[in-house]
């Protein structure tokens, strides 16, 4: 899903009986360092893209209306810009809307048959009940990189019917929001390092949407002599950067489990180091080779040398054509299996060529399931084509709660030794393990079911 984005100039304004008021000055003048991009009584600086919705200025402020059978249509900056702090007023007239703001982003004019296609990181504004304002999407490319399933705290900051204040800062790979002073979204990225910011006004649906309005205002950019500003503690960071992390996420006790260059922290799940065969360390990725779909018959499978209690564990997995692999944990190596070991597992699965995806009951073995236990509800933004890079995440908290996520979405729940969980196991294929699922304390593990995956990323901080 796109979104329409809102941007603020220093104009006095004011809302009043549904009619927007404005000083008859639009002289625009900004603090030392800030720089306006827009003059308040026209769009010289800026162009549209892609879409047939319109932009207009009236009363200082620009003015975007929805319209009919078009597709999302940006009014972009002519300049491109690499690090910088940008602040903007929105507003959307539909509750039913949606809008957003581009950063560092590109036009590809030759997609949709000549129509253009705007792709890059946008900042979500949106009034629906999924309260995903501040939230990063990736339009025209990889859909959701930062939804606000990732941080609850920031859900409620939007206001209906009122002027919404973004703040964004992009330096370096960081990008940071804020909605209405509340910190929202947090990303390290290594493309774009430079483009056009753009607002956005978002395609319709129905008919009943046609003629909508988005209103920005007080739109400034900063570009020198920034720093990045603070963000509070406990804000889950999505860190595409490899086997890397923030200062941040260091401070917040974040470790790596694989340092992209060693077997550092792993081994056999059999306990006789690491595997000379079936595994390769290679260019920042720990992989799984093939071996004719044989589970364990290779290397085998291999876990950590530590073991964990309560934690946020997250990781990075692309697939082959109809691979099957998965991250366990909880495992204690106790059942002395000749097969893979046994634990809780995130099904890491290729679900429309591998065979297991319709086996278990009702999709409890497809990806990000807890494997033949309970099946992941995703939506299908949350799936990256095979090939690609996307990533799991298991928070399990103190008292026993676990959620799964993929690529930011939340896709289970369960509470680990409840009535509703000994269940489930007693009709899985772990109904003969004594207390599956419920040690206190136990290994990570990936799994070497014989087809060629890879892994990279993956850390973990203790709760």
């Amino acid at each position: 899903m796109t979104t329409n984005k809102i941007v603020c100039l220093a104009i006095t304004c004011s809302f009043a009986t549904g009619i927007l008021f404005t000083s008859s000055a639009h002289a625009q003048t900004s603090p030392k360092g800030w720089t306006s991009l827009f003059d308040g009584k026209t769009l010289k600086g800026w162009k549209a893209l892609a879409g047939a919705a319109t932009f207009t200025v009236e009363n200082g402020v620009i003015v975007g209306t929805t319209a009919a059978n078009t597709g999302n249509t940006f009014l972009a900056t002519e300049k491109e810009y690499g690090d910088f702090v940008l602040e903007a007023d929105v507003k959307l007239e539909s509750q039913k809307g949606n809008s957003g703001i581009q950063t560092r982003s590109h036009f590809d004019e030759k997609a949709r048959d000549g129509k253009g296609r705007v792709f890059g990181r946008q900042v979500e504004v949106d009034p629906s009940e999924r309260k995903w304002s501040g939230g990063i999407y990736d339009e025209g490319r990889r859909n959701w990189l930062y939804p606000l399933t990732l941080n609850t705290k920031a859900q409620n900051a939007y206001k209906a019917d009122d002027f919404n204040r973004i703040k964004i800062e992009c330096i370096g790979n960081e990008m940071k929001t804020w909605f209405n002073g509340v910190p929202a979204a947090y990303l390290v990225d290594t493309i774009d390092q430079k483009g056009f910011i753009a607002l956005q006004v978002h395609a319709v649906g129905s008919p009943d949407q046609v003629g909508k309005k988005v209103w920005f205002k007080n739109i400034r950019i900063k570009t020198s002599g920034i720093t990045p500003t603070p963000f509070p503690a406990g804000v889950y960071v999505v860190n595409y950067q490899p086997n890397s992390l923030t200062g941040y996420e260091k401070k917040e006790g974040w470790r790596l489990l694989f340092d992209g260059k060693t077997s550092d922290g792993w081994m056999s799940f059999r306990k006789t180091g690491f595997p000379s065969k079936g595994w390769e360390i290679k260019d920042g990725t720990i992989n799984v080779l093939a071996s004719e779909g044989r589970e364990a018959a290779n290397g085998g499978d291999i876990v950590t040398k530590d073991q964990f209690k309560a934690f946020d564990l997250s990781f990075e997995f692309k697939l082959t054509p109809g691979a099957n692999s998965g991250l366990k944990y909880f495992v204690t190596l106790a059942e002395n299996n000749s097969g893979s070991a046994l634990g809780l597992e995130y099904q890491v699965l290729d679900d429309v060529l591998h065979p297991d995806a319709k086996l278990g009951r009702n999709g409890n073995r497809t990806l990000s399931s807890l494997y033949d236990l309970i099946k992941a509800e995703k939506p299908a933004a949350s799936v990256r084509p095979i090939g690609q890079w996307n990533v799991g995440r298991v928070v399990v908290y103190p008292g026993n709660k676990v959620e799964h996520y993929l690529n930011g979405y939340k896709v289970l729940e369960y509470q680990r030794g409840s009535k509703e969980f000994r269940d489930l196991v007693e009709i899985s294929k772990f109904k003969p393990v004594k207390n599956f699922g419920e040690a206190p304390q136990g290994y990570i593990l990936l799994q070497d079911h014989g087809n060629s995956v890879s892994y990279r990323s993956i850390k973990i901080k203790n709760l």
